[in-house]
């Protein structure tokens, strides 16, 4: 047993799963406590016509081809599971981009099989 608790859960035991784990697998496993410290719902646990409050982190961000309707697609990713956020009528959003961390509420849909937010509503967050 570790020392100050239950096995497994002891500093030597991090350390040593920290040292030995897989960088994306660390950055999830913390995008996913982050979320669930700030209260957002876990997107792996979302479903269709849901009304949710997500965190996490664009992974991408596309903007459609000029001769189609305006329409700007962001994946963001939670440490769970990922959502398109997809705002129609705009190609561009100030702060939207790669890497930046931000909050999402709206109505789970689905498209193709995948997660959608239509026209949610963000908060851009602090970079730490």
């Amino acid at each position: 047993m570790a020392v100050g608790g239950k096995s497994g859960d002891g500093y030597f035991s991090r350390l040593v799963r920290r040292l030995t784990s897989d960088v994306e697998e660390l950055d999830a496993e913390d995008l996913s406590e982050k979320a669930e410290a700030s209260g957002a719902a876990r997107v792996r646990e979302c479903h269709s016509g849901e009304e949710v409050t997500i965190l996490g982190r664009l992974r991408s961000v596309e903007m459609c081809p000029r001769d189609a309707v305006a329409t700007l697609e962001a994946e963001l990713f939670d440490g769970t599971d990922g959502v398109t956020l997809v705002w129609l009528g705009r190609r561009r959003i100030p702060g939207i981009e790669p890497g930046r961390t931000i909050m999402a509420r709206g109505r789970i849909a689905e498209r193709d099989g995948q997660k959608v937010l239509y026209n949610p509503y963000y908060e851009l967050q602090q970079t730490s």
